[in-house]
């Protein structure tokens, strides 16, 4: 993948932002288990980056997915993981479907200001009873006159309680499974929403809630392109979310190497230096390999995705390796650190309690393992 000015333009913004905008608030954020999110995005929204891969006409840069990839690998330079995943949902996991398949008005009324950072977007997808099993969502929009009538419940849903509207996944007919589910936009300021804050071992500074739909009515204009697509809409959308998730991993785990490199080079161990051991130093380069393994995948991806090209194949590769090498550096680094790593508030820590969503958020690793071989199997020249 070529990089141009514009791609190192970006990831300067997005690094400078970083630097001065969330790593001094992460602490207290942490804390908080939340994170001033209308305030953040309003800001992302200024300085144009909310929406660098939209059109012009609703207030996004033009560009194509190779630039939310840079900034979605910049953000890794944030001292915590659930600031960038909330970015990411907002910008490349709720409001793709939206952009390419929404009606003129519906993209004006919800993704203009999405965009500008006026809104918060979530996704509404994961239920108590499934979450990377997508055709089991039981959630239902039942047409009543010029409405949807919404009732279930979703679970796991980022940014849930701040968001202003969610991409809802919902059974729209009683057809096939993967036939009768629609994309609806749900104002989350609609009568009979209640949402409830949930606790999770890591990614604190991100809210996370599960939402109620209690006969929550909806106007049918807000279904996002054809009723019954709403499966395979969400599908193009989960291409998206893994890449940008593979890529917003690779600047934290170069960091994590970092970090412990400097660690052992100054803590002594039986008079020497803990990285003089060849067993420490030979491990970390392995680890840094198969990092920038994980880069050179990614990148190939984004760059035949901008291309027109399908990449379910490899999206779900680098999804799969992204959350399994995210375990093996964290866990390898925290090694290093011995008692250090086991405190709450070292670094390292705080990632590997992070970096454990990976392999189930967005699509658990075994589903991945079973898109890729599935796949496998349907290449030419394969039985």
């Amino acid at each position: 993948m070529q990089f141009t000015p514009e791609h190192r333009q970006i990831e300067d913004i997005v690094t400078r932002f970083v630097d001065k905008e969330l790593n001094p608030h992460v602490a207290a954020w942490e804390a908080a288990e939340e994170f001033p999110s209308h305030e953040v995005f309003k800001k992302l929204g200024d300085l144009g980056l909310l929406g660098l891969k939209y059109p012009t006409e609703y207030g996004g840069a033009g560009l194509d997915f190779s630039y939310s990839m840079v900034m979605a690998e910049a953000l890794g330079a944030c001292h915590c993981g659930g600031v960038p995943m909330a970015i990411g949902v907002h910008t490349d996991m709720a409001t793709p479907a939206l952009a390419r398949f929404g009606s003129e008005e519906l993209k004006r009324e919800f993704l203009v200001p999405t965009i500008a950072g006026d809104y918060v977007a979530c996704l509404g997808v994961s239920e108590p009873g499934g979450g990377s099993d997508v055709a089991a969502v039981k959630t239902t929009a039942r047409t009543e006159g010029g409405d949807y009538v919404v009732n279930g419940t979703k679970m796991w849903i980022t940014n849930g309680l701040k968001a202003d509207w969610c991409c809802l996944l919902a059974n729209t007919s009683e057809g096939p499974p993967h036939r009768n589910k629609s994309l609806i936009v749900v104002p989350m300021d609609a009568p009979g929403i209640t949402r409830q804050k949930i606790r999770k071992i890591g990614m604190h500074a991100s809210d996370t809630a599960q939402l109620f739909f209690d006969n929550v009515r909806v106007p049918r204009r807000n279904l996002i392109g054809q009723e019954g697509m709403g499966f395979t809409f969400q599908m193009l959308q989960f291409q998206e979310e893994r890449l940008w998730g593979a890529a917003s991993s690779l600047k934290s785990l170069d960091r994590l190497i970092d970090l412990t490199i400097d660690y052992t080079r100054q803590r002594q161990a039986f008079g020497k230096p803990i990285l003089d051991n060849q067993v420490v130093h030979y491990r970390l380069a392995e680890l840094r390999t198969e990092v920038e393994a994980l880069r050179a995948l990614t990148y190939r991806a984004v760059e035949l995705y901008v291309a027109g090209q399908d990449v379910t194949r490899l999206a779900s590769m680098a999804k799969l390796k992204c959350g399994r090498l995210s375990r093996e550096v964290t866990d390898s680094c925290l090694q290093y650190w011995g008692g250090m790593g086991y405190t709450p508030e070292n670094p390292i820590s705080q990632a590997w309690r992070d970096s454990r969503l990976v392999s189930i958020g967005g699509g658990a690793d075994e589903v991945m393992l079973g898109i890729i071989c599935k796949l496998e199997n349907t290449l030419p020249g394969r039985r």
